[in-house]
């Protein structure tokens, strides 16, 4: 076989394992095989800039990697995506005819093919899976936004293993609003009896109550008039403003799905109203319903939290939860937002703990006392995608010694209902029993606060490895303000033990380093978990550790979220901007290959396998450690460590 035909059979074969290409016929793509143009870059070698006028060609990755970066009006580099072998880039320019809209720079030594433009535009006409193909890629290419570490979302990488069916909306794509269908809108001294007809007329289940500037004040349901008119508490001749419900949950224009979703799914409405600004003083625009989402996305997470809150069987709640695994598994696929992936499962999560509390307290009766349910540890920090064990506590009012210990023998049984429904649902109980269900974890606020007090001033071994727990406590259920009065105690005394937050730091440095002298994974060395990578010990808990310390210093109350943490940071620290937003993506990819490597084994994710990584994954991996020791560094300098006994 000449040379010149050994390469085209290698470049053949090659392009016949990844899509679009596998879709094309064998003779065409034997045709294209002989014209492609082998490209070989040197390490930030520039293929083509952002303006530049579209090449001749577009292009696959052979061996390397590329980026894809773009500056922003205000001049700030945002990184578009990373190519690596078999991905396709450069081909905005062949479905729009526009100047190139990044700048493609090898990340190392990298081997590209160029595949002629002229020739590949017939096959993009004729054949409809490979224009689907170059649609979803179109739709996918959204910058990673430094300020809200955004990872990026290919949607070619779900087509590698769903190489012809189309995919589903993606949840951070924008929600276009058909303007044409204007709200059904009236003012609030109208009558219900006129609002219940026009209602009728327009064949709408609500009706938005604006004011004289066509700002949203309230929003009327066919709810609303079932529990208020209908019932008898309101006359249908009385104003509309005295059965809506108010404050309307307002969105700006042109929102994303996760935006949308979050929203619904927090204030628990069915209605979002959009406004000028998205606030609810500026005009109203057009409305967004449950029904909307719907459509748009087949497997819409609000749907669950509905199911989760109005299923009359607690024995139903299981079935649901897993309904959850499948949307985290459907999710990862697509490359989501892990930071939206980890909102949709906590507030599924949420929706369950709070169902089996409402469940117990059906059991029990009304609560003796006033009590806050809290979760602590990675569901604490909205951060627990798999289901790995429990983690929560309990907090109750103040009150005589003998009301407090009436109310913890009831509070004690409500969390150990609690507890086994949740184990039920595939959250095993805590191996250390942190959980409500420990008289130790069920106290009331005083007992919290001389705990706190404790940990704080005398900061033991113990004290230390509570306080990394506790610390990351999120009210769920119950009164809040028992949560808030803890923070604010908390708080007030960290200011005045000044030798709490050095003590905290130095712990932070405990974890070992995730890389040895040689940069190979270090590993367990016995046990079940031989020659496997730790990845919760070795690579997240350093990231988590420096996150708290850091926010507790800073005095950011009511932020328990790693990557929200360091994002806060970032904007009080612009010295320390870049390690934050650095440490902020790290622990997103971590979470990641963590919770694909549990629904991989079904497990809890946290042993990884370096042998079953391939070279791309095991360097992504190592890349996010470093900003580990530039933390830990930070850290050193910060608290003075070196001079720390």
């Amino acid at each position: 076989m000449k040379p010149s035909n050994l390469i085209q059979e290698r470049v053949y074969d090659f392009l016949n394992k990844y899509p679009p290409f596998n879709l094309i016929e064998e003779a065409k793509l034997r045709e294209l095989a002989s014209q492609v143009r082998v490209l070989y870059l040197e390490p930030e070698q520039v293929l083509f800039s952002q303006g530049d006028t579209k090449h001749a060609y577009f292009y696959i990755a052979r061996q390397g990697s590329v980026r894809l970066e773009k500056r922003s009006e205000e001049g700030e580099l945002l990184l578009v995506d990373v190519c690596d072998e078999g991905d396709v880039f450069g081909a905005r320019a062949l479905i729009t005819k526009n100047n190139y809209s990044s700048t493609a720079t090898a990340a190392e030594e990298t081997l590209v093919y160029g595949v002629p433009t002229e020739l590949f535009e017939p096959v993009l006409h004729s054949n409809p899976e490979v224009a689907l193909y170059f649609a979803a890629d179109f739709a996918a290419g959204a910058p990673i936004q430094q300020g809200g570490m955004q990872e990026t979302n290919r949607a070619r990488k779900g087509l590698r293993n769903n190489m012809v069916n189309p995919l589903p909306l993606h949840l951070e794509d924008i929600l276009i609003v058909d303007s044409t269908q204007t709200a059904v809108t009236c003012p609030p001294d109208t009558s219900l009896r006129l609002a219940a007809q026009i209602m009728s007329d327009k064949d709408s289940s609500f009706m938005l109550v604006v004011d004289e500037q066509s700002c949203p004040v309230g929003i009327l349901t066919d709810t609303d008039m079932r529990k208020r008119v209908v019932a008898g508490h309101i006359s249908i001749n009385d104003k509309v403003s005295e059965a809506m419900s108010s404050p309307v949950i307002t969105i700006k224009p042109e929102p994303h799905m996760a935006e949308a979703l979050i929203l619904m799914m927090r204030h628990k409405v069915k209605h979002l109203c959009i406004t000028a600004d998205g606030t609810a003083q500026s005009q109203v625009q057009g409305m967004l319903t449950e029904h909307d989402l719907l459509l748009a996305q087949g497997n819409n997470p609000a749907v669950l939290v509905q199911e989760i809150r109005l299923t009359r069987s607690i024995d139903n709640l299981p079935a649901i939860r897993s309904q959850a695994e499948e949307l985290l598994q459907k999710y990862l696929e697509q490359e989501v937002n892990i930071a939206f992936v980890a909102n949709i499962v906590t507030e599924i999560n949420d929706a369950i703990i709070v169902r089996a509390l409402q469940h117990a307290e059906s059991i029990l009766g009304e609560p003796p006392l006033r009590y806050c349910w809290l979760s602590i540890g990675s569901e604490g920090r909205e951060e627990q995608l798999l289901r790995t064990d429990q983690d929560n506590a309990l907090v109750f009012e103040d009150k005589h010694a003998a009301s407090e210990k009436e109310a913890q023998a009831y509070f004690l049984k409500l969390a150990a209902i609690v507890n086994e429904v949740l184990e039920k649902c595939g959250f095993e109980k805590c191996p250390a029993n942190m959980m409500a269900s420990n008289p130790q974890w069920c106290q009331p606020l005083h007992t919290w606060k001389q705990y706190f007090y404790t940990w704080i001033h005398e900061p033991t071994e113990e004290a230390l490895l509570n306080a990394s727990i506790f610390f990351d406590y999120r009210p769920v259920y119950g009164d809040s303000d028992l949560s808030y009065q803890l923070t604010d105690y908390i708080y007030e005394h960290i200011q005045q033990e000044r030798i709490f937050l050095p003590y905290l730091a130095k712990n932070a440095l405990q974890s070992p380093p995730p890389l040895s002298f040689f940069r190979n994974f270090v590993v367990e060395r016995g046990g079940e978990h031989r020659d496997q990578f730790d990845i919760k010990l070795r690579a997240m808990a350093p990231l988590i550790d420096a996150a708290r310390v850091l926010t507790l210093d800073n005095r950011i109350a009511g932020e328990n979220n790693t990557f929200k943490r360091f994002a806060r940071l970032a904007d009080l620290e612009p010295q320390n901007a870049a390690v934050y937003r650095e440490a902020a993506m790290a622990y997103e990819i971590m979470m990641r290959f963590r919770a694909q490597n549990g629904l991989r084994n079904q497990d809890s994710g946290r042993y990884l396998d370096p042998s079953q990584l391939n070279k791309l994954e095991r360097q992504t991996l190592r890349n996010t450690f470093k900003p580990i020791s530039d933390l830990q560094e930070l850290l050193q300098v910060r608290f003075q460590l070196n001079y720390f006994g």
